[in-house]
């Protein structure tokens, strides 16, 4: 067994990907304060070819070294676009046709395990705050929540890992149904 060097992955260009069919999928980060934490879902993003990023809020923008640290070029090649109030940007999203779902613990959420991305569907699953999660405003406007099992004594995961496991899931089967 090798290591592959990265000419033999076979990934796209640069201009390549930015022409590629999307992943119908729009993530939101809802005033996301660790700008560390925003370069790795810029990166997570850019792995499984999501439609757009917004971050809303106080969620840093780039160009700032601590995104620019964590997300290794993926502020070029995802399309990304700065909502002051995510209200707004979340009922534009509705509007615009998405179903919308936070990644959220509350009463009535679906287990990951168990949620369906439908093949036909536009998504946008809105992760929070690390400390208060997704505001209660905009949790108002979502058709559901989706919760990441998780049997450990924390109640939580890291928001840029929450992603990477829901933005995985909704890859993986939006893939299969392609097939």
């Amino acid at each position: 067994m090798r290591k592959l060097l990265p000419e033999e992955m076979g990934r796209a260009t640069m201009d390549e990907f930015k022409k590629q069919q999307k992943l119908p999928l729009v993530v939101v980060l809802d005033s996301v304060r660790s700008m560390n934490n925003v370069g790795s879902v810029f990166r997570t993003c850019d792995a499984f070819g999501i439609e757009t990023l917004y971050l809303c809020g106080i969620t840093a923008t780039p160009p700032h070294k601590e995104i620019t640290k964590t997300a290794l070029g993926a502020t070029e090649s995802v399309d990304w676009r700065y909502g002051k109030e995510c209200v707004s940007v979340v009922q534009q999203l509705k509007n615009d046709g998405y179903k919308i779902y936070a990644v959220e613990q509350v009463d009535t959420s679906s287990m990951l395990t168990e949620f369906d991305f439908c093949k036909n569907d536009k998504y946008a699953v809105i992760l929070g705050n690390e400390v208060f999660g997704v505001d209660d405003a905009v949790l108002a406007l979502c058709d559901g929540a989706i919760e990441i099992p998780q049997v450990g004594t924390k109640h939580s995961l890291n928001v840029s890992v929450a992603a990477g496991v829901v933005l995985w899931e909704c890859f993986r089967q939006k893939n299969r149904a392609a097939r």
